[in-house]
């Protein structure tokens, strides 16, 4: 049987659509206007007897879904030792990334210790081991990408006191969080700081607010690998909500500047490969689609059409219709071209409509 969370409006049966009637009960099945008389309504509170016109076959938020699109070969990554539990990549001249499929982090080796960046808790005990592959040099500095737990909440398993570094943004926040698994940092910045280490070099800059405050770019010139955490997703849909980026076009700018660095390999933090600058090239390209498209939408339909007249005086729910059948049209627009192109594309496709058209809306 199917869980459904209903949420306002959105969560109009379109189980029909999706090939999966038989599995859900009869109280919230969808059926085409053709089929309802015209006299006939849903429970108030409950998924509406007749769905939104054109509703698409990628299944909404809360419906649970038997089986999500195959993952493109071009978003794969080498794959994982389950025995080790990580994969490790050199990048050259002493850098390497490491990753368990999902999260990234990089080390860099220098002649008396190692210098890491991020440690996700997903893998964090396991860096030690992986670190150990290639040096038995102790781990003398971390640079914090940003104050996200997911990204650096492993850092109480590296052991020892290292330097940390971090832009000052991030140490403001980690203040405020006061979580012990996120040691403050140690050294911060505001705008770049160089890290020179036994001859090896790692340049960090802050570009302003996109992901969140205090997000920097960590570059490593001779190696020309540029690691950007939660901004740019290679082969695949960026995570719900831009990422649940703090500001939308300041993230869709920082993928624009990326694309216009000098570099060969990117590391974005997330999924299972390095990137390409054709991958940044993908992603812009799927951000300004998903813009025109919500645009569209935004300007092309009318609030209140169709709904209940006895919903009227409730403006709350007047709104939320629009913006439904705004986001509705968007996920429609998009479908044909992206979802054979993007890992993960109909898992968030509807995040990444919703916070386009309020972007637009608002910012």
């Amino acid at each position: 049987m199917f869980t459904v969370r209903v949420l306002p409006l959105v969560l109009v049966s379109m189980l029909a659509a999706c090939g999966r009637q038989e599995s859900v009960p009869p109280a919230v099945q969808s059926v085409s206007a053709s089929q309802t008389p015209a006299t006939e309504a849903s429970e108030p509170g409950t998924p509406a007897v007749v769905p939104y016109a054109n509703m698409p076959k990628i299944a909404p938020i809360g419906v649970r879904i038997d089986k999500h699109l195959d993952v493109p070969e071009s978003a794969r990554g080498p794959a994982i030792d389950p025995a080790k539990g990580y994969r490790l990549q050199d990048l050259g001249d002493g850098l390497y990334m490491v990753t368990e499929g999902a999260y990234q982090s990089m080390f860099l080796v220098y002649d008396k210790g190692v210098v890491v960046v991020d440690a996700p808790p997903t893998y964090a005990a396991k860096l030690p081991a992986a670190i150990a592959e290639v040096t038995k040099n102790p781990i003398t500095h971390v640079v914090y990408s940003h104050s996200h737990k997911d990204h650096i909440g492993g850092m109480p398993t590296l052991g020892g006191k290292p330097i940390i570094i971090a832009q000052e943004e991030t140490l403001r926040l980690l203040k405020r969080d006061n979580d012990p698994d996120r040691p403050l940092p140690t050294v911060t910045f505001k705008d770049a700081y160089t890290l020179n280490v036994g001859g090896k070099k790692l340049e960090l800059s802050y570009h302003g607010n996109g992901h969140e405050p205090g997000n920097i770019f960590i570059s490593a010139p001779k190696q020309k690998v540029l690691m950007v955490v939660d901004v740019v997703f290679p082969g695949w849909m960026p995570w719900r909500r831009f990422a649940v980026a703090q500001d939308v076009f300041g993230s869709i700018a920082q993928v624009d500047k990326i694309g216009s660095m000098e570099w060969d390999t990117f590391v974005g933090g997330h999924v299972t490969r390095t990137g390409t600058h054709a991958d940044v090239a993908v992603q812009a390209e799927f951000y300004r689609d998903l813009k025109a498209a919500a645009g569209k939408a935004l300007s092309t339909t009318k609030p209140g059409e169709g709904v209940n007249p006895q919903d009227l005086n409730n403006p709350w729910a007047v709104f939320d219709d629009y913006i439904d059948r705004v986001v509705v049209q968007c996920v429609d627009t998009l479908t044909p071209k992206w979802q054979s192109r993007l890992g993960g594309y109909d898992v968030y496709i509807w995040d990444q409509c919703y916070s386009m058209e309020q972007a637009l809306r608002i910012d």
